[in-house]
């Protein structure tokens, strides 16, 4: 349900916004009367969308830095993410394991490294990072993936407690899979494997995480930091 003009007068930072989870959360964002400025490395996607962009490679600290200081959102979504091939632990690729969490992890925090001090200085700020259901119990065959999204809840938690008295609040959520394009770089048997653990016995969608998403960007959520949100349809113990 569109909450009309919720964000008025906010500007929000989507990483990975240009498709999936990022591109929900940014449409939604601005539907409810955000400034909304999309960041991906994929300059085609992001000319094919009606919104503010930047083509940014967020892996690289140093622009991250710079491009946040000019952007100075009030509210940051980090949902720039890969999965990794899907095979065991002894036999991942060193180079893969080393570009899921430069991806995954390190841009997450070089983005929410780079924002706090923004948002801190304004005396309000959301921080939203992405994790996964994987980063809480681990798949199997995805070893890179739930380490890095193990590491988003960690920093998140960090972060959380860091901010608390600052008026900026950071926290995760935890979908088990949603059908984006994403899944294009898993196998079928993992795939089946995901949906197999979920007791609802269906994926999440795009709208259910940026429901849960946008209420934690708004001021309704002023009393929330420092936590993980599962939305795994049942699947998370904890």
């Amino acid at each position: 349900m569109i909450i009309e003009n919720r964000f008025a007068g906010r500007k929000a930072v989507i990483t990975g916004g240009a498709a999936g989870l990022g591109h929900g959360i940014a449409a939604r964002i601005k539907a409810e009367g955000g400034t909304v400025e999309v960041w991906d490395i994929n300059a085609d996607a992001l000319a094919a969308l009606d919104m503010d962009t930047r083509q940014i490679d967020v892996t690289d600290a140093d622009a991250v830095s710079a491009a946040m200081l000019e952007a100075a959102p009030d509210i940051l979504v980090c949902s720039a993410g890969i999965t990794g091939p899907n095979t065991t632990t002894w036999d991942y690729p060193v180079d893969e394991w080393l570009k899921v969490h430069d991806l995954n992890l390190n841009a997450v925090f070089y983005c929410n490294r780079a924002a706090a001090p923004v948002m801190r200085a304004k005396g309000w700020g959301r921080i939203i990072n992405i994790a996964s259901i994987a980063g809480k119990e681990g798949n199997p065959n995805a070893p890179a993936y739930s380490a890095s999204k193990a590491g988003v809840i960690g920093l998140t938690k960090s972060l959380g407690k860091e901010l608390a008295t600052s008026g900026v609040t950071c926290n995760a959520i935890a979908p088990a899979a949603v059908r984006t394009a994403i899944f294009d770089q898993m196998t079928q048997e993992h795939i089946d494997f995901m949906q197999s653990k979920i007791p609802m016995g269906r994926f999440g969608t795009v709208d259910e995480i940026a429901g849960m998403a946008c209420w934690l960007a708004s001021d309704e959520a002023s009393f929330t930091t420092g936590f993980c949100f599962d939305q795994s349809g049942g699947r998370a113990t904890a």
